[in-house]
């Protein structure tokens, strides 16, 4: 499919160039193999991009074996994008080396990269600024003799324009000349503001009008202003917008793709991609993070798991009225959820929303757990990160409840008894269903030794808590000043299958804390199987 005659019809529509899987890839730490390249691949062309730019065929075998495996199974919308630059110095367009490669990837467009600030010509190509004329011309000219849609890449173009603008016009005035498809305006290196971006694409439309409308930009985010340089472009009226999911690249990144799409459709009324693929947006986020082994951004605009977080009490009570009120679209919309964050800083709001997105009711009682929240809170325990504990109280303040078990009696004993490592064992007893079970576990710590025991305890009532495994432990010193005296405040995440739930303890004895977060884990997976088994019934019986 040619990328160049897209969308064609609609003046509004912004071609999306996706670089993740080269230009993204230069960022520290992160490395992609052939498989996690071809998996992202199939999912953005599933989004809707314009173009996916593969990587540099003639820099290593891999990126070449990515163009052959698209060949066997082909994308189905967007266009496959190999990058490369123009020729070498003094060296003919069918001798060279790179050229070559790109025409062996075997894509129907090629991204050329080529210099146009005059100081990158002179002191880093170290040849005249007529030979960089040449050199632009013949590359392009020779790509399109080879049927290739091309995709000048302009680099350094910001910064070259303010040193010399009639040269650096001259270099994309030339490539459109050779038969450039594109050209793209690149801040190579990340430091334009918006206003000066917009100039540059007015001038650059003004000064190529037969490419008035095959303006594009790749921006890079050193001033922190990728997104909004992306935006600004488009408004000054570019059509082309090159950037990366979750803005990966090297040192401070690229233009994020995740923030611009909802930017471009949503606000500014511009098409990028299909209107269905908006509620794919956080997922197609966090599944390249999980494939390139990197921790999203909670904080992410739009897609992040805190996007929609609510906090503060007097927010909380506004969203429970009209969520607008704190919302600037509805979460839904780009696949995200809202999150209800109960803390000292909230209202009975907070408590009353919260139980509602888990389908409980407090039946009058958000009062005496939100006093319960604050008042624990000043005791040392947080519970922003620590859901299932609120849960678990209102779940206690209903009049129906009924404790699965109770804890009567704990001891945990550390011994070194001369082998590699330390042992510890755990004791407890517990009242079940009105009887005592008295159990005791070895493990390799503490912690382990007390959850061996508690659930040795529980299995003989309770078999399903086999299923529940340890997911995460934190530790949190609250006063380090106390030193060995000081309260520990423990969070243990469980999960079962695919869920996941965090309850907290706090004590100045961290086992103390860690047996009162583990035993909250397991009752809150016991009640809400219990819930489970009783809508089960309910359904059977109707």
């Amino acid at each position: 499919m040619d990328g160049s005659t897209k969308q064609t019809n609609n003046p509004k529509f912004v071609y999306l160039y996706d670089t993740t899987l080269r230009d993204g890839t230069q960022r520290k730490g992160l490395s992609l193999s052939l498989e996690d390249k071809l998996k992202i691949a199939y999912m953005l062309d599933k989004f809707g991009v314009s173009y996916v730019e593969g990587g540099w065929p003639g820099s290593n075998p891999k990126d070449m074996d990515f163009f052959k495996r698209l060949k066997a199974n082909p994308l189905k919308r967007a266009t496959v994008v190999a990058f490369g630059s123009t020729r070498r110095v003094g060296i003919n367009v069918e001798d060279d080396f790179n050229l070559r490669a790109l025409l062996e990837a075997g894509t129907s467009a090629v991204a050329l990269v080529g210099k146009t600030s005059e100081l990158h010509v002179t002191q880093i190509l170290k040849t005249t600024l007529e030979e960089n004329l040449e050199m632009i011309a013949d590359s392009i000219a020779f790509m399109k003799k080879h049927g290739k849609e091309v995709i000048f890449d302009a680099e350094h173009f910001f910064d070259g324009f303010r040193e010399n603008p009639e040269y650096t016009l001259k270099t994309v005035q030339t490539a459109a000349a050779a038969g450039a498809d594109w050209l793209v305006l690149c801040d190579t290196n990340g430091g334009a503001l918006p206003g000066w971006v917009s100039q540059v694409v007015k001038a650059v439309r003004e000064a190529v009008p037969s490419m008035a409308n095959k303006v594009g930009v790749h921006i890079h985010n050193d001033g922190e202003l990728a997104v909004a340089n992306s935006l600004a472009a488009v408004e000054a009226g570019a059509r082309q917008i090159q950037g990366t999911i979750n803005g990966y690249g090297e040192r401070c990144g690229n233009a994020n793709l995740i923030s611009i799409v909802p930017n471009l459709q949503l606000k500014m009324g511009y098409e990028c991609v299909p209107a269905a693929s908006m509620k794919m947006l956080t997922d197609l986020s966090r599944s390249v993070s999980e494939i390139a082994n990197l921790n999203p951004d909670a904080c992410a605009p739009y897609v992040g798991a805190h996007a929609f977080a609510h906090k503060g009490g007097l927010h909380v009570a506004a969203v429970e009225k009209l969520t607008s009120s704190y919302e600037h679209i509805s979460p839904a919309i780009v696949g995200n959820t809202r999150q209800i964050v109960v803390s000292e800083l909230s209202g009975r709001g907070n408590i009353r929303m919260l139980a509602s997105s888990l389908g409980l009711s407090v039946n009058g009682n958000d009062h005496s757990v939100l006093e319960k929240v604050k008042e624990m809170e000043g005791q040392g325990y947080q519970f922003e990160n620590a859901e299932g504990t609120v849960e678990l109280m209102m779940r206690r303040s209903a009049d129906s409840y009924k404790a699965p078990f109770e804890k009567i009696d704990m001891l945990v004993v550390v011994s070194d008894r001369g082998q590699t490592s330390m042992t510890a064992e755990a004791m407890v007893k517990l009242k079940v269903n009105g009887e005592v079970m008295h159990t005791a576990s070895e493990g390799h710590g503490p912690v382990h030794a007390l959850d061996q025991a508690l659930r040795k305890a529980l299995l003989p009532a309770y078999p399903q808590v086999a299923t529940v495994r340890l997911a995460d432990y934190k530790v949190r010193i609250l006063d380090p000043d106390q030193a060995t005296d000081a309260t520990t405040r423990v969070v243990i995440e469980a999960a079962c299958g695919e869920e996941r739930w965090s309850t907290v303890g706090c004590s100045q004895n961290i086992i103390d804390a860690s047996c009162e977060a583990l035993m909250d884990a397991l009752e809150l997976f016991l009640l809400r199987e219990e819930e489970k088994a009783g809508e089960q019934m309910q359904e059977v019986v109707a």
